[in-house]
């Protein structure tokens, strides 16, 4: 059989999808509310996708107290990387939404489009990625961490021994994970 041909859908994901198949129990309200979440997340994908492109061509938005202006003006000031992904292992790696590394100074920014409130632990964990990527001892540097949500910054400058704690986390849970893998579970 010749099947059809759907280029226009490589790259994209249904809502009504045959891999997340709940939906076929949902009624109205849930229907709905579960579309809105769908839409929201798309809308944050592409409202990330346009901060980075601001970053990178060096176009800063107007200055307000939005928080997407505020996210995209203060990194491309800082002279961040955009979407930079942290690596461990296969088991543990991330993207930063924007980072910075100069004169023993870590600077990770995380944007956030939703409402959903937003925990400091994702940017520690991106911390102590970097400090075990590119080999940084966490006592010998600070950081600040950013969180740009609801028209608000957050800003935490983290107990180094928190950001050592995670690293250890790290190595000890790819460990064990390395040793489940080979063991073919």
């Amino acid at each position: 059989m010749n099947f059809n041909k759907h280029f226009n859908l490589e790259g994209k994901h249904a809502f009504l999808s045959p891999s997340k198949y709940h939906w076929i129990n949902y009624d109205d309200e849930k229907l709905i509310a579960a579309y809105c979440n769908f839409r929201a997340a798309q809308k944050g994908t592409e409202l990330h996708d346009f901060a980075r492109r601001c970053i990178e061509l060096g176009v800063k938005l107007p200055n307000s107290k939005k928080t997407l202006n505020m996210y995209v003006n203060d990194a491309i000031g800082y002279k961040m990387t955009p979407e930079q992904p942290l690596y461990y292992s296969e088991n543990c790696f991330g993207t930063a939404d924007t980072i910075c590394f100069k004169k023993g100074f870590l600077r990770i920014h995380d944007y956030k489009s939703g409402v959903i409130p937003a925990h400091m632990e994702q940017l520690r964990i991106y911390d102590a990625l970097f400090c075990l990527e590119y080999d940084v001892d966490p006592f010998s540097i600070e950081s600040e961490l950013r969180i740009y949500q609801s028209d608000d910054i957050i800003i935490e400058n983290p107990d180094r021994s928190i950001i050592k704690s995670i690293m250890d986390t790290i190595v000890l849970a790819d460990k064990r994970l390395s040793m489940l893998q080979d063991e073919g579970v």
